[in-house]
């Protein structure tokens, strides 16, 4: 079984992207415009490192841009594709600084396998897996099957609209009864520990109301995200039009939403990996990053309110403790 991994990454400090940026900013309203969404943490590399240490099986890296790419990128690297928003986006949508746009597309990068795992540029490998942290040996997505119950905190919190967008395609195409019937040892596992709680509160209610999601890296199957398109392709196509995040916008979760109530996925424990937000106070971050007991770890970058030039150093000064030497994907 090949297994790629698909990554987005952009420069906000690119000349032309902020050019066209400039365009379409003033027709947003929601904010998620704000410059920290693409501020540039230099420590790309650091992914590319914990890639090459720890998941060498690793098939083919899709690394999906803009067009500009980091100065410092082995283009040449042989498990490298580098794939333009061009190359699986129409262009009637483009260009787009919407990350579920992206996300939604995926699936027609060129050559791509069935097996893929999509990261965001905030989340990063720290320690050894296996292709079974992320796949069962039949080919099922590794995931955490919890429900949940969906808390928007104003008009500008997108991803609790796209959330709700993500439901509501869920249960117009599933049971929750039948659901649950068929897969009630997937829903209710005891690898998710207290979590299993949310589910069990959550039983009376007749339909879903939401998914708790672990902001780490999603293992997908292409062949989902088709059967999806088929389904409801013309519903998830009109938000391409969103430039930036909007409240009727719809994640790449939708394609994991429907692989947990398909049963098309293995129940994995949630120890695998954690999620931290940068602030002033950063002991935490590096210490897990340091300490390499943790696999995956997402750190996300959502606030204005700190020294970012101090986060981004201190953090970076953990990265380069656990990797000091250049992987193969730098020049």
């Amino acid at each position: 079984m090949k297994i790629d991994f698909v990554i987005l990454w952009v420069d906000g400090s690119d000349p032309k992207w902020i050019k066209d940026k400039e365009k379409y900013v003033e027709k947003s309203v929601n904010g998620s415009e704000s410059d920290n969404r693409f501020r540039d943490w230099d420590n790309l590399k650091y992914w590319f490192r914990g890639v090459e240490k720890y998941t060498p099986w690793v098939n083919k890296i899709h690394f999906i841009t803009y067009g500009h790419l980091p100065k410092w990128l082995n283009q040449n690297n042989e498990k490298l594709n580098i794939v333009k928003h061009e190359d699986i986006i129409d262009k009637k949508y483009l260009p787009t600084f919407n990350s579920n746009v992206i996300e939604l597309n995926m699936h027609k990068i060129n050559g791509l396998e069935e097996h893929f795992v999509a990261f965001n540029d905030d989340m990063f490998i720290c320690n050894k897996m296996e292709e079974k942290d992320f796949f069962s040996n039949e080919g099922l997505p590794m995931d955490e099957c919890v429900q949940n119950v969906i808390i928007s905190y104003g008009n500008k919190d997108q991803i609790a609209h796209a959330c709700l967008n993500n439901i509501d395609i869920i249960n117009r195409n599933f049971s929750k009864r039948a659901v649950m019937k068929e897969n009630m040892f997937k829903f209710i596992n005891v690898k998710y520990g207290v979590r299993n709680f949310r589910t069990l509160f959550l039983l009376p209610w007749y339909a879903f109301t939401g998914f708790y999601n672990p902001h780490l890296p999603v293992a997908h199957l292409k062949s989902t995200f088709n059967n999806v398109f088929n389904v409801e392709g013309e519903y998830i196509e009109k938000m391409f039009k969103n430039k930036f995040r909007k409240s009727d916008d719809i994640s790449h979760w939708v394609m994991r939403y429907w692989n947990l109530c398909s049963g098309n996925f293995c129940p994995r424990r949630s120890s695998i990996g954690k999620y931290f937000d940068a602030s002033d106070e950063n002991t935490d971050i590096c210490k897990a990053i340091e300490s390499e007991k943790v696999k995956l770890l997402c750190i996300n970058d959502s606030s204005t309110n700190y020294d970012f030039d101090k986060a981004k150093l201190e953090i970076n000064g953990a990265f380069e403790n656990l990797f000091p030497e250049k992987s193969t994907f730098e020049i």
